[in-house]
């Protein structure tokens, strides 16, 4: 059959047939706007200390709706940070996230609201912030409990405003 003769039809399968086989070759990428997330850091300050992280910020709503969705793992020092203006309550999910997360709920001035430890992965139950909050901090599982992070801890970065 000549390329010209083809149905509508048959031109989307073989469309779909070659960027499947391109996608898995690698050749193009499904989109991972996590590449181009911004960095910065975060610092939490607990009872045990002050504990720096290396987070991406999920500014944008593609970034946001993406998170840490499709990733194998995160470093021990490493995490997300999901910005929220104006200060608002939060609902995340587990939704295509193979690894387990703490998931952290920020006030405005920096004050843990509250701690989600060892989230399911792949659920697709709603993760409430249970109040207002100015951000969400997406950790490795465990690491709460390992720095000894409860609520009315402090995270400090330029995100959150102390109160005076």
């Amino acid at each position: 059959m000549r390329p010209h003769n083809m149905t509508v039809i048959d031109r989307a399968a073989v469309y779909a047939a070659l960027l499947a086989l391109m996608l898995m070759l690698g050749i193009v990428s499904a989109g991972n706007s996590q590449a181009e997330m911004r960095k910065d850091i975060l610092r939490l300050v607990t009872q045990s200390g002050e504990h720096a992280f290396q987070v991406e910020v999920a500014e944008s709503p593609e970034e946001k709706s993406r998170g840490l969705m499709f990733r194998r793992s995160l470093a021990d020092d490493a995490g997300m940070l999901f910005p929220y203006e104006p200060p608002q309550e939060a609902s995340m999910w587990m939704k295509n996230t193979y690894i387990s997360l703490d998931m952290v709920f920020i006030r405005a001035d920096g004050t843990v609201h509250r701690v989600e430890p060892g989230t399911e992965p792949f659920s697709e139950a709603v993760i409430s912030s249970g109040g207002t909050v100015s951000a969400v901090l997406e950790l490795k599982a465990g690491t709460a409990a390992r720095i000894g992070l409860k609520a009315g801890d402090k995270a400090v970065h330029g995100l959150f405003k102390p109160k005076r």
